[in-house]
């Protein structure tokens, strides 16, 4: 089972909400075949906020609705983490702006809360290694995240 921590950081967020992302990930980490025990953390911010942490680590300086930071990804120059024994495996932040995330909902035509459960998923498979920045990748990394979303019952 998947360790998820939560940050509010809007004060906006439901238990609902909470519990949906809580059950969407642990979906798709067992679709995932995950082991161990995996961490991730969930902050929900402002646009404001997610618009600073955009420009500074992406160099764009707009509001997006999520983002996540791998921490098994390395950087040039960085040392990998060595995992011991029966610690958990920290697999990175998923930052998602409630206030994006409740704009989309209305765009697509959907609730907020399956906005907010489509992006914590997107994030999470991020964190996985999914990538959409090929036409080949993208093709997988959204396939893989109709087909949970799919199997979860959490479609458009």
């Amino acid at each position: 089972m998947l360790d998820i921590y939560f940050n509010d950081e809007t004060g906006k967020v439901t238990d609902d909400s909470r519990q949906l992302i809580q059950d969407v990930l642990n979906h798709a980490a067992k679709m995932e075949e995950l082991s161990g025990n995996p961490e991730v953390s969930v902050t929900f911010m402002t646009d404001e906020e997610i618009r600073k942490i955009n420009a500074e680590y992406r160099g764009k300086d707009k509001a997006t609705d999520v983002i996540s930071f791998a921490l098994e990804e390395m950087s040039e120059g960085e040392i990998a983490i060595i995992q011991e024994e029966n610690m958990p495996i920290v697999l990175g932040d998923i930052l998602i702006s409630v206030e994006t995330a409740n704009r989309q909902a209305a765009e697509y035509g959907h609730d907020e809360r399956r906005e907010i459960g489509f992006l914590a998923l997107h994030g999470f498979l991020h964190l996985l290694g999914y990538d959409h920045m090929t036409e080949e990748d993208e093709k997988e990394m959204f396939g893989r995240q109709r087909e949970i979303l799919s199997s979860f019952g959490l479609e458009r």
